[in-house]
């Protein structure tokens, strides 16, 4: 396989291969660090962590590598400014935006040569990413796992964004396989997003159950359901996310306004973490749609391994 050189910013990875932050406490350090230390690029998930906890992460995946360390944070998170800030304190070396971007964010980048990489899913927000100031954008389609901002799938969306950007455009969702990656990287993409690949990995965060359940689904299994956050996301079929569908999941007991804009039916923060532990009846298990190629549990090393040969 022929990898293209991915440059963004100052920033060159050995492979154009980046590690998909999945929150919440999904992609932390061990992940993160393990993805750089094979040439990629790592992503903490920092979505709704505190400020302490982001910090102790980054500080932690510092001293677990050398290699490139980035940190994915929703936009739609109330304390967005506040994680991208103690971020790039914390000598990060890039910050990917989902759910949302504003022209304040690549401001602050630009200040601290700190690039910032928008998850987009138009030409027209790829496009306007680009005149804010944006290093690189990431273009995620509706067969990617978690919140969504399209229906139509990543391969047929990336290659015409491609070709209207200057900057590096990097694909995602439904990119797990090595032909996965081939098929992007003939499409003229300059580098790969890859969550679910990595969330099946021993260095996830998550539960030994959720695991287990990345293996045993096949692409029928996912879903997708309205999150309270105003998006639609893809999840493997649960109890919970059959409540959702029907309009039958609990209202939050205990609300921290942890999200902009919320419709407060359920808390998908706390269902979140319920998956992440292993909680089969109140957990949302948030996946891509190519879970199906999914056989097995392997290291990162592995995975890297696997694409290089």
């Amino acid at each position: 396989m022929n990898f293209p050189k991915l440059k963004i910013g100052r920033l060159k990875p050995d492979y154009p291969i980046i590690q998909g932050g999945m929150a919440i406490k999904v992609s932390m350090a061990k992940l993160a660090s393990a993805v750089a230390n094979e040439g990629g690029i790592g992503v903490i998930g920092g979505s709704a962590l505190s400020i302490d906890e982001l910090k102790t992460e980054i500080t932690r995946a510092r001293q677990l590598t050398d290699g490139i360390l980035g940190v994915n944070i929703m936009y739609a998170f109330t304390g967005f400014l506040d994680l991208l800030k103690s971020s790039i304190e914390s000598g990060i070396d890039l910050v990917i935006s989902g759910a949302g971007f504003s022209r304040d964010m690549f401001a602050i980048g630009e200040k601290h040569n700190v690039p910032i990489v928008p998850i987009v899913s138009s030409m027209k927000l790829a496009r306007i990413s680009e005149k804010l100031g944006a290093a690189a954008v990431v273009v995620e389609g509706g067969n990617a796992g978690g919140h969504l901002g399209t229906d139509k799938d990543s391969w047929d969306i990336v290659k015409k964004i491609k070709e209207k950007l200057s900057i590096p455009v990097i694909a995602a969702g439904d990119i797990v396989s090595n032909d996965d990656i081939k098929k992007m990287f003939d499409k003229g993409l300059d580098g790969v997003q890859m969550g679910t690949r990595f969330l099946a990995t021993l260095e996830s965060d998550v539960s030994d159950f959720f695991k287990e359940l990345l293996v045993k689904a096949k692409e029928s299994d996912v879903i997708t359901i309205m999150s309270s956050a105003g998006f639609p996301a893809n999840a493997i079929k649960s109890k919970f996310s059959e409540l959702i569908l029907n309009n039958q999941a609990p209202a939050p007991e205990n609300c921290t306004n942890c999200l902009k804009h919320c419709n407060k039916k359920f808390c998908i923060k706390e269902a979140l973490i319920r998956a992440r532990n292993g909680d089969q009846n109140r957990g949302v298990f948030f996946t891509g749609k190519g879970i199906e190629k999914i056989k097995d549990i392997i290291s990162v090393k592995e995975v890297f391994k696997s694409i290089k040969e």
